[in-house]
């Protein structure tokens, strides 16, 4: 079993504070992703995992084994960098097989599993070639070779598509998430690319300033984020946040955007909404995909109003409208036959079954 466990895991440089005393279960060949703005401590805990940075208090345990003290060589972990890290005098057979050759392990045995090895990354007619003569989406296949060869505990990746082109990432996203299917080892993968981490995880693990801020599948993270920060973080575009108060009347409530534009709460949010009635610093958090063009027919808690739009965005698919709210800018998501039209008035409709009320003060959600 190779269960990954953080407890109280702190990271200082110098004065500052890169890891704040973070816990962490990772499960046996589940497949997590570290996700955040840069500088938020998730590389930093990955080499941490990996022995490559020494902690300053905490605990790292590996398949139940405290590791703190254990070298990086002995932890049986493999680790894919950004930068693929490999011999450019050796051929992919001999980059793949290196690590197993200090090992001394049998010449039969690393035939067999680079080779396995490359028929699951379909590189296997690459093996006679040098890193030079390969393009970027296949020196990452090579590098991810190298580390499928080990048989590691755990897979740790750092960032491994940051160098690649948008067309290519989105082929070795599908090719990572195979890999894993098919090598079911516990993984543990850093980027600070949302969708990236949205589309490979089984649980995500949101971190900002050194601390985690949610942990949760892809769904929960976004349909039920814990915070302001991770409802803004997960999602593009972005959910609109706009400040707000709670007014009540006739036993139900409203939400006031403006003077002149207010949204009934939906009743199954009465009773958890009511201690905040005349509260500051609240917000609505709204995402672009719940603000759409009107329809014929509703469902119970959408409602319509009136915008003037200032830019259009067509999209393909979809168009992004943006307007204007009380001086803050909102993004919706319509229909490209909708006929949205810049400084032109169009009726939106706004979906409260998925509406966020944020205590601003704190960062919560309510």
């Amino acid at each position: 079993m190779a269960q990954v466990t953080l407890r109280k895991l702190v990271k200082m440089y110098d004065e500052v504070q890169a890891v704040r005393g973070i816990d962490l279960d990772i499960a046996d060949k589940e497949f997590i992703v570290l996700v955040g703005p840069s500088g938020c401590g998730k590389s930093t805990t990955l080499r941490m995992i990996a022995g490559l940075e020494e902690i300053n208090s905490g605990d790292i345990a590996i398949g139940g084994h405290i590791v703190n003290d254990v070298p990086p060589k002995d932890r049986d972990i493999a680790m894919v960098f950004q930068n693929y890290a490999l011999y450019p005098h050796m051929n992919v057979y001999e980059n793949m097989s290196f690590g197993l050759k200090l090992k001394r392990t049998p010449k039969d045995v690393i035939d067999g599993r680079v080779k396995q090895a490359a028929q699951i990354l379909d590189i296997t007619e690459l093996l006679d070639r040098k890193p030079k003569q390969l393009s970027g989406g296949q020196r990452q296949r090579v590098a991810m070779g190298r580390a499928i060869v080990r048989d590691p505990k755990v897979f740790l990746f750092d960032e491994p598509l940051s160098n690649l082109d948008a067309k290519l990432r989105v082929q070795m996203r599908t090719e990572i998430k195979k890999v894993h299917q098919k090598v079911r080892t516990t993984t543990v993968y850093v980027t600070h690319d949302q969708v990236e981490a949205m589309t490979l995880a089984d649980r995500v693990v949101v971190m900002n300033a050194g601390l985690i801020e949610q942990v949760g599948t892809p769904n929960e993270l976004y349909h039920t984020p814990a915070t302001k920060f991770v409802a803004g973080f997960i999602g593009s575009p972005a959910m609109n946040f706009l400040k707000c108060s709670l007014e009540q009347a006739a036993g139900a409530l409203r939400v006031r955007v403006s003077d002149t534009l207010s949204f009934p709460v939906p009743a199954d949010r009465t009773q958890r909404y009511t201690p905040h009635v005349g509260k500051a610093n609240l917000l609505l958090g709204l995402r672009p995909e719940h603000i759409t063009e009107t329809r014929r027919h509703t469902e119970p808690n959408q409602h319509d109003f009136d915008m003037k739009i200032d830019v259009v965005e067509p999209m393909g698919m979809e168009t992004l409208v943006y307007f204007s709210v009380g001086g803050v800018e909102l993004c919706g998501r319509v229909n490209p036959n909708a006929g949205a039209a810049e400084a032109t008035s169009m009726k939106l409709l706004a979906d409260l079954n998925n509406m966020h009320l944020i205590d601003d003060a704190t960062g919560k959600v309510l």
